[in-house]
């Protein structure tokens, strides 16, 4: 077995324990953030998988997918945080949550 094989089967490991995270993650920020380092582990096995089979246009596939892991976490995070994924055309308004968090969030009781 090669060192890029080593390198792929450890990624796959690392994907698995990413995966056990964003299923037993006790926050919904946990979750996030493994779906994101999943997201991140997959474009490395991508690019190790075409180096492997000799095929360089797996890199663009790679980016791709990076750039479409990217955007969709920072979609998601503003999904969760505003309750909505419309963009706000409220001044001083719109940064603000549009939930009030409550006592297990932070928020006063």
């Amino acid at each position: 077995m090669t060192m890029f094989g080593v390198a792929a089967l450890a990624i796959i490991v690392a994907m698995a324990l990413a995966l056990t995270r964003a299923i037993a993650g006790p926050s919904l920020y946990d979750r996030v953030l493994a779906g994101n380092s999943f997201g991140t582990k997959t474009v490395l096995l991508i690019g190790v998988m075409g180096f492997l089979t000799g095929r360089p246009d797996f890199l663009d596939i790679a980016l791709l997918y990076a750039l479409l892991n990217f955007v969709s976490t920072i979609a998601i995070l503003k999904f969760f945080r505003y309750r909505t994924l419309s963009v706000a055309i409220a001044g001083a308004e719109a940064d603000k949550p549009a939930f009030k968090p409550t006592a297990d969030e932070g928020g006063a009781a």
